[in-house]
């Protein structure tokens, strides 16, 4: 390769490592493989170190990705956060070892290998055995802090068990990973599939994306899960190996991974990477492959680290579970907020253990990406283990009876012409009467989280819609007695039972109704928030975006602009608006939040905003006590701000209370304004 041939080559690397780091650490969006990612990387580090002319500091390949996002706490580790380098062969894994023999002169050394999991890096702090802070790995030096978000995981003790033996360190950085298990990401997607929305692509990219959120009550809805094993900074030192600092991690009563190998030499950690990965299916959550660590702490610090990862461990890859096979057809499944999702009809194959007939295409643009065509021959991959997902097309064995697919512009149901909402890849059927539609939005409307219907089953909720007796929400509420007594024997008692339910919603909390309407990106707790801020929906549906965004700031908490242009979208619609208008004719009368009896107003009209790590409450925790005082919590400082609450370690939103000349208070003032 020429000079400049060299110097082209190394600048398109560094874009593409650039891109596809944003895509998979910020927007937890990745269009490649990790495998394909770490190939990208090590082109550019090869071709770096052969042509040094054209390295430069702080290449791509001499850092940790850099997952923090906007609208959170920046933290700094007490001890840097690295990542780890990748291999995917036996002969990598044992050059790895070999270093390790020249470094110390010895074949005998002793390691632990730890399953991978599939998840988002993260650093735990314990203060006196006290949980205090969780930050993301962030760009390695510091992270985001989500100790708000962390806090709503169940299986993370608030602190750590003290018992005969134990020690508890004064502080103590614990390292590990935020995972979904495929259970709770089946039955998220399992729940999109029957409202017709887009499913998640895998269980990493949808916990890393829920543990960013700004709302910790939304996170809440999910649960997410953590395994610890790792540790950076530690006083005073607690454990002189791996194996042992395992040990406590149990003891101390934090979650951990469920099964370890010590081993000693590399032919037994060949033996200890293949067992797991015969038993890694069994596990409840994504393991992408197999982390070998130096077992004795001090031998780590002998070998030390690079820029970007210690020299003491290396992740072993699994090869992912892939099968070749055929498209026979690609259908289109219509959701209740009228998304098209576009389904791969399979030749049949056997994936990781089940046959399977149908993949998930996503959407439009990824078939365009992809260039997927009818009759191609396609690697399909279970993403997550749990979804089944098109993941390329093997264009060796195209053939010119592989036609491109056109994706309708007409709903294949009502063939009404399909809309694409502005900053949306997803395309919409808008017929609200669209029997797709109605049979998924009738579902919601009814389900516990919304209305609360006993009685309507999805068999009753398609008989309804076949016979043409529900067309819109408000027919739900004007079906009569003597045509529902015909759709069974023995069906009067439950037929009662029915209409008195459907009667008792019509008085239903404000809150519900929202949800139930389907708006767009407002979930419970969105719609918790909607009703106590507008307590009557005409008001909602009168809303402009100056009710939602002030200055740039959310008037609402967790209601920022994108979903605000949703509520205002949904109701600018004619179609929404006659909606809503005939729910209140038939005499739907939702009802507002009630304040408690007693509840103070001492906070009425104040706005705070709330950063750092408070001494005795999370910020969770004192927005609940500011809100139930009617004050208002907002995620970013402005001018109309009337309080910082300040924690140790605040952030930039300090800097900018500061520079705006914003009171900053603590937790302790705080409680004397709350009496």
């Amino acid at each position: 390769m020429t000079h400049p041939e060299a110097q082209q080559r190394i600048g398109t690397l560094r874009e593409q490592v650039a891109r596809h780091a944003e895509l998979y650490y910020r927007q937890a969006k990745p269009e490649i493989s990790d495998r394909d990612y770490d190939q990208l990387e090590r082109e550019l580090a090869d071709l770096e170190a052969q042509f040094p002319e054209f390295a430069v500091k702080a290449s791509p390949t001499q850092r940790v990705g850099d997952d923090r996002l906007e609208g959170f706490t920046t933290c700094r580790h007490r001890q840097p956060m690295q990542s780890l380098d990748n291999t995917y062969s036996e002969e990598e894994l044992r050059a790895f070892h070999q270093r390790l023999v020249k470094l110390f002169g010895r074949d005998d050394l002793a390691y632990v290998v730890e399953p991978k999991i599939d998840g988002l890096a993260v650093s735990v702090t314990y203060e006196k055995g006290k949980l205090v802070r969780a930050v993301t790995r962030g760009n390695g030096v510091e992270g985001d802090d989500i100790t708000a978000n962390a806090r709503t995981i169940y299986s993370l003790p608030k602190e750590l068990r003290a018992g005969p033996g134990v020690p508890i360190p004064e502080v103590i950085e614990i390292r590990g990973e935020i995972f979904m298990t495929l259970a709770e990401f089946q039955r998220i997607n399992q729940a999109r599939e029957e409202a017709g929305e887009a499913l998640y692509a895998n269980p990493r990219n949808l916990a890393a994306g829920t543990i960013k959120q700004l709302d910790p009550k939304e996170v809440a809805q999910r649960k997410m899960e953590i395994v610890l094993y790792g540790v950076g900074m530690c006083e005073p030192p607690v454990a002189d190996s791996q194996k042992h600092y395992h040990e406590l991690v149990k003891q101390w009563g934090l979650p951990t991974v469920e099964r370890t190998w010590p081993v000693q030499g590399i032919d037994a950690v060949w033996a200890a990477v293949r067992e797991l990965d015969s038993l890694r299916h069994s596990f409840a959550y994504g393991t992408d492959g197999a982390v070998v660590k130096l077992d004795d702490f001090r031998l780590q610090r002998e070998a030390g680290s690079t820029a970007k990862a210690p020299r003491w461990a290396i992740a072993y890859k699994f090869e992912p579970e892939r099968a070749e096979t055929r498209i026979r057809a690609i259908t289109i499944q219509v959701g209740r907020t009228g998304v098209l999702t576009p389904v791969a009809e399979l030749e049949p194959v056997l994936l990781a253990g089940s046959t399977v007939a149908r993949a998930t295409l996503h959407n439009k643009d990824e078939i365009a990406r992809k260039d997927i065509r009818l009759g191609d021959y396609v690697l399909v991959e279970k993403a997550g283990e749990v979804i089944p997902a098109v993941i390329a097309v093997n264009l060796q064995r195209r053939t010119p009876e592989c036609v491109v697919y056109q994706f309708p512009d007409k709903c294949p149901v009502c063939a009404t012409a399909v809309v694409q909402l502005e900053g949306e890849v997803a395309m919409r059927c808008p017929n609200l009467i669209c029997p797709a539609q109605v049979r998924r939005r009738l579902t919601h409307f009814v389900s516990k989280a919304c209305l609360d219907i006993d009685g309507l089953g999805i068999a009753m909720i398609d008989e309804l819609v076949e016979r043409g007796w529900v067309k819109e929400l408000p027919d739900l509420f004007q079906l009569k007695r003597d045509e529902l007594m015909t759709l069974g024997k023995s069906v009067e008692k439950s037929t009662d039972n029915l209409l008195a339910s459907i009667e008792a919603a019509k008085q239903c909390e404000l809150w519900r109704l929202i949800h139930g309407l389907g708006i767009p990106h407002v979930g419970v707790s969105a719609s918790k928030d909607l009703a106590a801020h507008f307590r009557e929906i005409e008001k909602l549906a009168a809303a402009t975006m100056d009710n939602f965004i002030a200055n740039k700031v959310s008037v609402i908490s967790g209601i920022g602009e994108t979903m605000a242009r949703a509520i205002i979208g949904f109701f600018s619609e004619p179609k929404n608006q006659a909606l809503v208008a005939e729910l209140l004719r038939i005499g739907v009368q939702p009802q507002a939040p009630v304040k408690p009896a007693g509840a103070s107003t001492v906070l009425v009209g104040k706005t705070f905003v709330l950063t750092g790590t408070l001494p005795t409450m999370s910020r969770d925790e004192a927005a609940v006590k500011i809100e139930t005082a009617g004050g208002k919590v907002s995620g970013s400082v402005s001018k109309k701000t009337s309080y910082v609450l300040a924690g140790t370690e605040a952030g930039s939103k300090l800097d900018k209370a500061k520079e705006l000349g914003v009171p900053v208070i603590d937790e302790a003032e705080l409680l004397r304004l709350l009496g």
